[in-house]
């Protein structure tokens, strides 16, 4: 396979409209120095990023620690052969909307979650650093296949 870099950074623009265009993404946190993952749907407002949480680890972790990390990606086909896989990464510090304008304004950002659970916390990410790339992929390495002269690089 070839090792050149076949990817393209993002504009900050892009990125934001990647991150405004999909509707699902993952919130890694650190807690006593251990990373965990959570799958969060989430809206895009005044270039913050929103989710709603229920009481538990995930709300408690960002009470220790709100430096937190936000990933999130989309597949998309140029034609019948190609397409472009592209992934933005957020920096920031998260935190708990508690009330005021603030949390009513959370209230009309339409942030309803996937499986009917109650999740009646508002979390903000502040972004400290947003940055993306996209790879153009073949319609055979969307899929895994191989085929010959993919690997032309072993022996």
């Amino acid at each position: 396979m070839s090792t050149e870099n076949r990817y393209r950074e993002l504009s900050r623009d892009e990125a934001w409209e990647l991150l405004d265009s999909e509707p699902f993404g993952r919130l890694a946190v650190v807690v006593s120095g251990v990373v965990d993952i959570f799958p969060v749907n989430f809206v895009v407002h005044q270039r913050k990023l929103w989710f709603r949480t229920a009481q538990g680890s995930k709300l408690a972790s960002l009470v220790v620690n709100n430096n937190v990390a936000f990933e999130a990606d989309r597949k998309v086909r140029l034609d019948a052969e190609h397409l472009e896989v592209s992934s933005v990464v957020v920096h920031g510090r998260a935190r708990r909307i508690e009330d005021g304008p603030e949390f009513e304004m959370a209230e009309e950002l339409n942030l309803r979650p996937w499986i009917r659970t109650f999740k009646p916390y508002f979390v903000v990410i502040e972004p400290e650093q947003v940055s993306g790339r996209a790879f153009p992929i073949s319609a055979n390495e969307a899929t895994g296949e191989v085929t010959p002269g993919d690997d032309e690089d072993e022996d």
